[in-house]
């Protein structure tokens, strides 16, 4: 009796686990939560951070200054397929999110963080490897700007804030 209990037991235990994890990875499969606006970080369960100095994404423009109401083209290139992103653009002066995103790749979706539309996530798990955006500065100056992106491979590994070039805003003193 005392085995069959510990079989039941076991079994119970693994059940739970299971449907925690599939309820977790269900509810990310869709894009990042509200909770990582500020970090960037994925709210996983036993998530592996890895450096952010990788060699296989990175994010760029063909453009090193904006001026203010500017639509500025961003691209997301990969030598390895990830499900997951998030990406911002941020002012260099307080780190603040700013601008809003315009155009974005199919498996893609809009999330407000602080104002509608500044910052992009994945809409589905499916794998992504090379993504294009256009992003609008906002109409006044804001000064220098940097995109991050966080990148998700798999729902336990995944790079943090990795950074592109600085775009300097066109016409400052």
């Amino acid at each position: 009796m005392e085995d069959g209990g510990r079989a039941h037991t076991a079994i119970v235990g693994w059940a739970c686990t299971t449907l925690c994890l599939v309820s977790c990875a269900a509810a990310f499969s869709q894009g990042a939560s509200l909770s990582a606006c500020t970090d960037m970080m994925p709210r996983h369960l036993r998530v592996q951070l890895h450096s952010s100095n990788n060699n296989y994404v990175t994010v760029h423009t063909n453009m090193s200054f904006y001026f203010p109401g500017d639509k500025v083209p961003v691209t997301v290139r990969s030598t390895r397929d990830y499900m997951g992103f998030m990406l911002q653009a941020r002012k260099m002066s307080n780190n603040e999110i700013a601008g809003t995103f315009i155009f974005l790749p199919p498996g893609s979706k809009l999330l407000t963080c602080f104002e509608d539309g500044d910052t992009v996530t994945h809409s589905d798990k499916s794998l992504k490897r090379n993504l294009s955006f256009i992003w609008k500065a906002p109409d006044q100056p804001i000064g220098d700007i940097k995109f991050f992106i966080s990148i998700v491979q798999s729902y336990f590994v995944y790079w943090a804030k990795i950074e592109s070039a600085v775009v300097a805003q066109g016409g400052q003193n």
